[in-house]
């Protein structure tokens, strides 16, 4: 009988480059500036070379992150998070299918809304945002992960460790196992298996709920699992 590997058990994963695309946004940036801490090569995409390099300018020069436009970024991360506008996401990803091709894609987009009640799940085509890319890149490794990390705890200056669990979706085991390692790179940080590309619905959707926590708690709200 076949030894059960410990689901605790992640890759190595730090000699990975990383790339973020939309990274000029506040999630981009924080996530950017985390993995750089944590000692990954980071490259910020942009619609605008020169708007990404003076983001990744903008996070510390001691950091080492650099900017580029969203195909030259593409190509160039092992690891493709996509924190862009939900507007713009499919043109997006569409217009760098070749680029992301054979590539670990995290998208981390959250479809939502706002109106006079506060924030609400949009209703998405193909179910998801990560299944909406995953429909679109068919030779990427689509997983979805990062959507309730506050962006304002991730650049605060004063935040060493980071409470919270990362859910991480998708049906490639290699891919997911990856992208928890590299979700545990950031410190304090956790990166746990949440289920099949399917169910990221319900997590996209949560984000609503989150930022009517943080609303009403004046918070910077997240998630933990326990008994795990």
């Amino acid at each position: 009988m076949a030894e059960q590997k410990n689901p605790h058990d992640l890759p190595d994963v730090s000699g990975l480059s990383v790339a973020v695309l939309g990274g000029t946004g506040d999630q981009g940036r924080g996530l950017a500036r985390r993995f750089a801490l944590a000692g990954h090569d980071v490259i910020i995409g942009s619609r605008s070379a020169e708007r990404a390099q003076t983001a990744a300018e903008g996070l510390g020069a001691d950091l080492g992150v650099r900017g580029a436009d969203n195909a030259a970024a593409a190509e160039r991360g092992d690891i493709v998070i996509v924190a862009v506008p939900w507007d713009g996401h499919k043109e997006l990803l569409e217009a760098l299918a070749d680029q992301l091709a054979d590539k670990i894609v995290v998208d981390c987009v959250n479809p939502l809304g706002f109106d006079k009640k506060g924030p609400y799940a949009l209703a998405v085509e193909e179910g998801s945002a990560a299944q909406q890319a995953e429909a679109v890149l068919p030779r990427s490794r689509v997983v979805g992960a990062f959507h309730h990390v506050s962006a304002v705890t991730l650049l605060d200056p004063e935040v060493d460790k980071i409470d919270l669990d990362v859910l991480v979706l998708g049906d490639d085991r290699e891919a997911t196992d990856i992208v928890r390692a590299l979700a545990s790179r950031i410190a304090g940080v956790r990166g746990i298996y949440g289920g099949r590309l399917r169910n990221a619905h319900q997590v996209e959707a949560f984000t609503a709920n989150i930022i009517a926590i943080n609303r009403r708690y004046k918070a910077h709200a997240g998630l933990r699992i326990t008994d795990v």
